[in-house]
């Protein structure tokens, strides 16, 4: 069933839910939209990655290409930073981007990026000093994270626990994911200092395991942790998965997929099933809802929660914009998504990439 409105789109979904099952609705007609319900923002992005709003409401964008930009609120003035020794080598790059939770007091921020050391490619976390439109104090607080063309993770999130999260792929080596002295295929959990924590489980950076290309996290309501993660590729492609993250988890990867359930393996809260693939990628919490973005689904994704059940599941935007990468909620409460058109598996317009703002009233 495809149910239109004013060029914005909602399809059903028939979801594989691990038990128990939930009641998925169908998507009822939306509403009609007005010209305020979705604004463009920003435009001519290079690979926008993660899009963060600063204190004063500017955005922060990082591009995969290497560069850091600063686009003045409202959009114009734009202060570029390139960063060093950047490595955009397929899916790797600059990727993520967050905020030390006392940013407006210590200025820290922190960058999630693909550099090549003596022993080949490998992901970083750095930290930097932002003051005055300028970078200093550069600082590694964590390396050894694998880096491949494909599966490098690469968000990050500072929990309410006040922990950097941050999520790497298996760089297409599967097996690294069960392997709890391995960075790779992880939910990996550390102070802002880069040290790690006393009560981590496996007395390392890892949080969680058995994950193939986790690429979003966000904490509910009730402060409960969620994953969107990549599925296999080629003939086997789609499960793809929504996961509820729990400490020392096994997530599976590459042991089982969609609904197949073993003993000690953390099942998915909804998965894509073999016949849809969404290639989730950011993930963001708002009034009880998660809403993800979709790269080869080229949509927004919008899940209904109660407690940790999924109530409704709705896509928005089906092919409308493109590949969605990004997806946060604004200072006002607005989502803003980002479009990842010009990253080789795209087909760029005029403008691409581009940074999008959504009512999220209208997304119902």
């Amino acid at each position: 069933m495809l149910v239109s409105a004013c060029g914005f789109h909602s399809t059903s979904a028939q979801l594989n839910v691990t038990p128990p099952a939930v009641s998925i609705s169908t998507p009822t007609m939306q509403p009609t939209s007005t010209p305020a319900d979705v604004e463009l923002i920003a435009t001519d992005l290079q690979i926008p990655w993660e899009v963060v709003f600063l204190p004063d409401g500017d955005l922060l964008i990082t591009e995969r290409t290497g560069q850091l930009i600063r686009i003045e609120n409202p959009a114009g003035k734009r202060v570029v930073h390139v960063i060093e020794g950047v490595q955009p080598v397929g899916e790797g790059g600059l990727l993520g981007l967050s905020l030390h939770p006392d940013f407006a007091r210590n200025s820290l921020i922190y960058l999630y990026l693909t550099t090549r050391s003596t022993s080949g490619l490998v992901n970083q976390v750095v930290q930097y000093l932002l003051q005055d439109d300028r970078l200093s104090n550069r600082t590694v607080i964590l390396d050894g994270i694998l880096a491949s063309n494909n599966h490098d993770g690469g968000r990050m999130a500072f929990g309410p626990d006040g922990m950097l999260y941050i999520t790497t792929g298996d760089a297409e080596q599967p097996n690294l994911a069960q392997d709890t002295r391995s960075l790779n295929g992880k939910i990996l959990r550390i102070n802002p200092d880069g040290s790690i924590p006393a009560d981590n489980p496996f007395g390392n950076a890892v949080y969680s395991y058995g994950h193939r290309n986790p690429q979003g996290l966000a904490w509910d309501a009730a402060g409960q942790l969620w994953s969107t993660e990549h599925g296999p590729s080629g003939l086997q492609s789609g499960f793809d998965e929504l996961n509820l993250i729990v400490k020392g988890g096994n997530y599976g990867w590459p042991l089982v997929r969609g609904e197949q359930i073993r003993a000690g393996i953390v099942s998915p809260i909804i998965q894509s099933g073999a016949s849809d693939t969404w290639a989730p990628a950011g993930l963001a919490y708002l009034d009880g809802v998660l809403y993800f973005t979709g790269l080869r689904g080229a949509a927004l994704y919008r899940v209904a929660l109660v407690d940790d059940s999924v109530a409704d599941f709705k896509v928005f935007f089906k092919g409308k914009y493109g590949r969605l990468r990004a997806v946060t909620v604004g200072p006002d409460g607005w989502l803003v998504l980002s479009t990842s058109n010009t990253d080789g598996r795209g087909n760029p317009i005029q403008g691409d990439d581009r940074i999008i703002r959504v009512n999220p009233n209208f997304l119902k």
